[in-house]
C-alpha cells in the first residue's frame, strides 16, 4: 500500500494474492502494446546449449573450457541418487540445513506429502564429471502453487486472463518449507553455475513456463543472478543469540533473564506477563530430542498438527507416516515440546535443529497445534520455550518462519530471503522484472520501517 509520505510500502502479505494489482496493470500495458524483446532466455544457459538426450543434458559447445567434461542427468527417484554423495554435497555448503537431507527429501515422496498426486512431481538435476556427483538439486514439476511461501498467484492469475498457461512450472526448494538454505548443492562455484544453465535448458525443454528457485542461500543467489534470474524478496523473522548486556562472548545470553534484560521495558513487561498467564492456567512443559521423542509423543504431536490445519479449512501438508519416517532416519534433527495440565498433554511444538557438527547449531520453528484454548499458550509454546532452550544449549539462532509482525515482540528481526525466477514468455519476463523492482522497493521500505520498531533496549 502507499504510505502517507509517498513512499510504497508492500507488506509480507501485500507481496503475496493481493500484491497482483500492480502487478496485473503492468503485464496489461506489455501484452497490450505488444511488446518485443530480444532476450529470448533470461539465463547464460542459452549461451552453452544444453540439450536433453535420453535423461541425459550434454553442454554441446566446446569452446566453454571443460564444459564437455561434465555430464547433466535428470533423475525421477532420489532413491535411485546415493545419500552419502547427496548429503557429502550438503554438508559442503556454506549454508547447510536439515530439510535438504537426502532422508528429509525422500521422505516427502515416500510419505506421499510431496508426489505427482499433490501436485508435486519430483525430479533431480544432477551434474556428473568423471562418475563423481559434482552438483545436484530438486526441482519439482508443479501444477499449483500451494505449499511454496513465495506467492505468484498473481502472476498465474495474469497468464490465465491472456489466455496462457502458467502451468506446469518447475520449483526448486523443499516442499512446504520456507527456510533458507543451500538448494543448488556443489562442490564449487563452476558446477553451480552449470547446475543453474541445466535447469533453465530442461525447463525449455519440457516447455515449462517458468523455474523459481526458493530462499536461495547466497552462493545459490550468486550463480542465479550471473545466469540471469531475476530476484525477489521477501521478509522473514529470526532471532539471534546476540552477545547483550552481562552476556558471556563465549555462549550468548547467559539464561533467559539475561535475554529479558535487552529488551526494553514494555516487551520485557509483555513477555512476562503472558509466561505468568500460561503458567496460572495451570500449564507445564516438557522437552525431548531425537530418540527420546516416545512413539505416544509423535503420535499426540501429529493430532495437534493435523488439527490445526482443519481447523483453517485444510488439510495437512505432511502425513503421520512423514513424521515416522523422520523418527526413524534422522531423529537428531528434531525437538519437541509438550504443554501438559492435570497431567495431560494439551498442546505441542515441534522444532527442527541442524544436522551439520561443523557448524553452529541452528533451530528453526516448524509446527504446532493444541487441543484446549489456554490465552497465550501459542507464544510459550512457539517461541518462549524454543528460545530458553536455545539459550541453554548455546544455539546461534532461531528462525520463527514466514511473516508475522507480531515475532518481533518476541525478539525474532527481520531478515530479507531472497529467491530467483527465470520466465520463458519474454514479454511476462519484462513485465515481472519491472514489478519485482516496485516490489522490491517496498520491502526495503518495509524492512526500514520495521527497523525503527526494535524491541531492544536503546544503546
Amino acid at each position: 500500500m502507499g504510505d502517507p509520505d509517498g513512499h510504497w510500502r508492500v507488506t509480507p502479505v501485500e507481496t503475496g494474492r493481493s500484491g497482483g494489482h500492480a502487478f496485473h496493470g503492468i503485464i496489461a500495458s506489455f501484452i497490450e502494446h505488444g511488446a518485443k524483446t530480444k532476450v529470448l532466455c533470461r539465463a547464460a544457459g542459452a549461451h552453452h546449449r544444453i540439450t536433453l538426450r535420453h535423461g541425459e543434458l550434454e553442454p554441446r559447445t566446446k569452446e566453454e573450457k571443460g564444459l564437455n567434461d561434465y555430464v547433466i542427468r535428470v533423475v525421477a527417484s532420489l532413491s535411485d541418487l546415493s545419500p552419502k554423495a547427496w548429503n557429502a554435497l550438503l554438508a559442503a555448503e556454506a549454508e547447510p540445513s536439515p530439510f535438504m537431507r537426502h532422508e528429509y527429501l525422500l521422505a516427502l515422496h515416500e510419505s506421499g506429502s510431496a508426489s505427482p498426486e499433490s501436485g508435486w512431481t519430483p525430479q533431480y538435476i544432477t551434474l556428473w564429471r568423471g562418475g563423481e556427483l559434482r552438483a545436484a538439486c530438486p526441482a519439482y514439476i508443479k501444477t499449483h502453487s500451494y505449499g511454496e511461501y513465495v506467492f505468484d498467484w498473481a502472476w498465474a492469475n495474469a497468464y490465465e486472463q491472456h489466455g496462457l498457461a502458467y502451468y506446469p512450472k518447475a520449483v526448486v526448494a523443499v516442499p512446504f518449507t520456507p527456510v533458507p538454505g543451500a538448494r543448488l548443492l556443489a562442490r564449487d562455484a563452476q558446477s553451480r553455475t552449470l547446475l543453474v544453465q541445466a535447469l533453465v535448458a530442461w525447463c525449455k525443454q519440457e516447455e515449462l513456463s517458468s523455474l523459481h528457485l526458493l530462499f536461495g542461500a547466497d552462493d545459490d543467489i550468486a550463480a542465479c543472478t550471473e545466469a540471469g534470474l531475476m530476484l525477489r524478496n521477501t521478509v522473514q523473522f529470526h532471532w539471534t543469540n546476540a552477545v547483550r548486556g552481562d552476556s558471556d562472548p563465549a555462549i550468548g545470553y547467559l539464561d533467559f533473564d539475561a535475554f529479558l534484560a535487552s529488551l526494553s521495558h514494555d516487551k520485557r513487561k509483555k513477555i512476562r506477563q503472558e509466561r505468568r498467564k500460561v503458567a496460572e492456567a495451570g500449564v507445564t512443559f516438557r522437552w525431548s530430542r531425537g530418540d527420546a521423542i516416545a512413539t505416544s509423543d509423535w503420535d499426540f504431536f501429529y493430532r495437534c498438527y493435523a488439527r490445526t490445519y482443519r481447523e483453517h479449512g485444510n488439510p495437512p501438508y505432511l502425513s503421520r507416516d512423514f513424521f515416522q519416517r523422520m523418527a526413524d532416519t534422522m531423529p537428531e534433527a528434531w525437538l519437541l515440546f509438550i504443554a501438559e495440565r492435570e497431567g495431560k498433554p494439551i498442546a505441542a511444538s515441534l522444532i527442527a535443529l541442524s544436522t551439520n557438527d561443523d557448524d553452529a547449531l541452528v533451530a528453526y520453528g516448524r509446527y504446532w497445534g493444541a487441543v484446549e484454548r489456554v490465552d497465550c499458550l501459542h507464544f510459550e509454546a512457539c517461541y518462549y520455550q524454543p528460545l530458553a532452550w536455545c539459550i541453554a544449549h548455546g544455539a546461534s539462532r532461531f528462525e520463527g518462519g514466514a511473516q508475522g509482525e507480531h515475532k518481533m515482540a518476541r525478539a525474532l528481526m527481520p531478515v530479507k530471503t531472497t529467491s530467483a525466477h527465470w520466465l520463458a514468455h519474454p514479454a511476462f519476463a519484462d513485465a515481472v522484472e519491472r514489478f519485482l523492482e516496485r516490489e522490491g522497493e517496498g520491502i526495503e521500505n518495509y524492512i526500514g520501517h520495521l527497523g525503527e520498531r526494535s524491541p531492544f533496549k536503546a544503546g
